[in-house]
Formats: structure tokens, sequence, C-alpha cells
């Protein structure tokens, strides 16, 4: 899953790397003496302004451009402002994944965590079979492994270890003590299979991230977009299920359920789907089908919190090879596109159209990748 870039230089180690340690975990004290709820409100202001700088023009420009992608109904005002809130929800972020290890506890998660119609997921994972889970940047991934981990089950996280040496030992130290294990993403295929194979715990991935040139380009918000190839091999190879769920923020005091406080996380784990070996296998390209629909699933969990997304990844830098080469759309990936049974022919055809724009954009301005 990637190059391993190069370490740290020894000056990094012996004294850089120290102090940004010890500067952060300085920093993570404040939404213990200040609380959670006052925390959480700065960081969004924070946010905001953050996202509304100059210097950030070009990013938001970015994620506008993408938001314009997956929802077209929305006007040039309406984007903007989306846009800016994906800045203070990545802010909140910060701060509640601070607050995790702490608050989502065996005693304390019912305060902070609502759970949906999670049944059909649990019983799947009570069955001790592969199963893989899939998650996006939407909502709070750290909170749903927490939420997992404490629901019984082992979490293996595919994680990029931190290039601050201290911090890095430290996040894996305080994710372990609630059952989720981080397993380095450079080496996690070579650990994967046995992981699968012997029942040792169900790998989790964020998988709605550039994958590069060489990954299989399945439909993602009506364009073409890089996704992970070892998710479907993975699945293949042992039969897993996948299970693809969010936990999605919810506005402080709304709905039923437990008693909330100003401290309160307030999220809600909600169950996208659930695709079983049976169902991907009897497809003509499995492979194909189980990553378009793993990518539709974080389309949908996307869509029902749009301002919980992190617009400004860019999720179609890398092209399919006939873009980059400037050929034409190829026939048997339009029929696969048209075998997928959400789609419709409108479908196909919003998606070929749109590679032929983006391939007419690479030729024009001799790229070989979206800017």
């Amino acid at each position: 899953m990637g190059v391993r870039p190069a370490g740290p230089t020894p000056l990094q180690r012996a004294v850089i790397h120290p102090a940004l340690y010890y500067a952060i975990r300085g920093a993570l004290v404040a939404p213990g003496v200040a609380g959670l709820g006052p925390s959480v409100d700065v960081a969004r202001k924070a946010g905001r302004a953050f996202g509304s700088a100059k210097f950030n023009r070009t990013r938001v420009q970015r994620a506008m451009g993408h938001i314009e992608q997956a929802m077209p109904e929305l006007d040039l005002p309406a984007r903007h402002e989306l846009a800016i809130r994906a800045y203070e929800h990545l802010f909140e972020l910060g701060v509640e994944m601070t607050a995790c290890s702490r608050a989502i506890s065996e005693d304390a998660w019912p305060h902070h965590i609502r759970l949906g119609d999670i049944k059909e997921a649990i019983d799947v994972l009570l069955t001790g079979k592969p199963a893989i889970l899939i998650t996006g940047h939407c909502g709070n991934w750290e909170v749903l492994g927490f939420t997992v981990a404490l629901l019984g089950f082992k979490v293996q996280s595919i994680y990029r270890p931190l290039d601050v040496r201290p911090l890095d030992t430290w996040v894996r130290e305080s994710r372990s003590r609630r059952g989720m294990i981080l397993l380095d993403k450079f080496g996690a295929m070579h650990q994967l299979p046995e992981i699968l194979r012997e029942g040792k715990g169900a790998p989790a991935f964020v998988a709605d991230q550039n994958a590069g040139d060489r990954a299989l380009f399945v439909p993602y918000f009506g364009r073409l977009t890089s996704s992970y190839k070892s998710i479907g091999l993975l699945a293949l190879e042992h039969d897993a299920t996948l299970i693809a769920g969010m936990a999605r923020r919810l506005p402080r005091g709304s709905g039923a359920g437990a008693v909330r406080h100003p401290g309160a996380l307030d999220y809600h784990i909600e169950i996208e789907g659930v695709l079983k070996a049976g169902e991907y296998r009897s497809q003509e390209d499995p492979m194909f089908y189980l990553t378009a629909w793993y990518r539709r699933a974080v389309e949908k969990m996307v869509r029902a919190a749009p301002e919980q997304y992190l617009w400004m990844h860019r999720m179609w830098k890398s092209r399919p090879r006939h873009e980059r080469l400037n050929r034409a759309f190829p026939e048997p990936l339009r029929a696969k596109l048209a075998a997928l049974p959400w789609n419709t022919d409108e479908d196909v055809a919003r998606i070929v159209d749109r590679s032929d724009r983006d391939r007419a954009f690479l030729s024009e301005h001799g790229l070989s990748r979206m800017p």
C-alpha cells in the first residue's frame, strides 16, 4: 500500500521531534482543562477563520470544485459555505480526537455515542468470519473505530505512521488501550492475510483516498476515481464480508436517547451497507463490483452529512490510463459501469461525459493528473 517515505534525520530524532511531541501533548491538555464543549466551539471558530483566510483561497477553490462535481444543484454561495464548514469540521475533529481515548470508555461511551440499526453488522462480526470495515473521511472515523472496539470486536486499523516518532508511539499506545490496533499502512498487506485467516480482527480502512495511477477506477459522485485494489484482493482471497459505516456528529442536544451534557461528543453510529461474499462473487467482475460498491457506500455517507466531509482532499487527482493517454473511453469499462445494478443509462452517460472532459483537459494542458 505505497512506498515508505524516508525516515527522520538524526537532528529531527534528537531535537525537533521531541520538542514537537511535548508541544503537541501540551496543546492536547486544553480540552481537559477548558472542557470539551468550549474547546470544540473555539476549534470551530478557528476552522472558519482558517478556511476563510486569504492564504487558503486555493484550497477552498479546490474544495468548491469538488462540491460542484458532487452536488451540482448547489449555487456558488452554498458551495463556498460548505467548503468553509469542512474546515470547521476538520478543526473540531482535532479536538474531539484528543478526547476519544479518555471519553469513550467502557462506562462513559453511552453518554457520547448513539447506536443506529447495526444488527446486521454485529451479526456478521459475531460469527468470527472474515470481515472488512469501510468508512471514509466523513464524520469521525476515530470515534467509529473506538466504538466498534469497545463493543468487544478486535479492530485492526490501517494507519499511516506519524513522522514524529514519540507522538506516533503515544497515538498507538493510547488507541491500543481501547482495543484498536493500528497497522502501519506500508506493511499492512503482509499482515492482513494472516489476521483475516486466523480471526485476529477486522481490518478497517478509511477508503476514500486517492490510490494512485495504478489503482482501480470506479465511479465516485459521477466521476472515475482512483480506488484501492487491496480491499478487493483481501475480500476475494478470504471471502470476507464488507461492512460500510460512519460515525456522524449530531447537533448538540438533538434527538432522543441518553441525556447529553456539554462535554458529550454526540455521535451516531450508522451502517450504510453490508456486502457478503456470495453477492460480489456472483458478479461477472467481482473485484470491480465490490470496489464500486464500497465507493458508492462512502458517497452515500458523505451525502448524509456533507458538512462533515474533507472536501479539500484531492480525491480525483489520479486519472485512468485512457484519459492520460488521450484515448477514447474503453468499451469494456462502459459495460462494467452499465452492469452495476444501481447505475442507470443516464448515470453511465454522465460518467463517460465527465471522463471525456477530463481527458480533454489533461491533453490540452499536457498533464498526467489533475492539478
